[in-house]
């Protein structure tokens, strides 16, 4: 996935301002990709640029109103459709899982435990973040909540896995 596609998604259910996406971003995406606010803006200027937005107002400061161009909605639904997601997943946690064994016992299981209180902080902070949404009929809300659903699974089963390696150490 890329910022460019988790834009062009955004602006599929409603125009918005950066500003306006830069908090649905927060409340909805930042779990999946996160982005900063200077990489948000850069990207909608390059996707002005390439057409795949429009500027539908401007207000006072500056502020802009952006809109899914058709060649947007095109780009968006290709990407959906018709390009694989990548596979291929560096995770620098299990690498360090992989070589624990260098480390005295103790030490390895207090990584297991970080890693057992990480899962569950972060299963925590979802369901907060959960009952902070006014959650509606929309596409965002229910796909939003499907995928918020995949996130609070991942880091149930994180933490039961992280708990299991824990008590395989001797």
């Amino acid at each position: 996935m890329s910022l460019r596609h988790a834009l062009l998604g955004l602006l599929s259910e409603r125009p918005a301002s950066g500003y306006d996406l830069l908090k649905r971003f927060e409340t909805s995406l930042a779990n999946v990709w996160p982005a900063t606010q200077s990489q948000m803006y850069g990207e909608l200027a390059k996707l002005a640029a390439a057409g795949l937005i429009g500027v539908s107002a401007e207000g006072p400061r500056g502020r802009k109103e952006y809109t899914l161009t058709d060649e947007g909605m095109a780009e968006l639904r290709h990407w959906l459709t018709e390009t694989r997601p990548q596979r291929t997943t560096r995770s620098d946690v299990l690498l360090r899982v992989f070589f624990l064994g260098v480390l005295p016992a103790d030490q390895a299981g207090a990584y297991l435990t970080g890693l057992m209180e990480a899962a569950a902080e972060e299963y925590e902070d979802l369901r907060a973040l959960e009952r902070s949404i006014d959650w509606g009929d929309d596409r965002l809300s229910v796909y939003g909540r499907i995928a918020l659903e995949y996130g609070l699974r991942l880091n149930e089963m994180k933490r039961e896995w992280a708990a299991w390696a824990a008590g395989r150490l001797g």
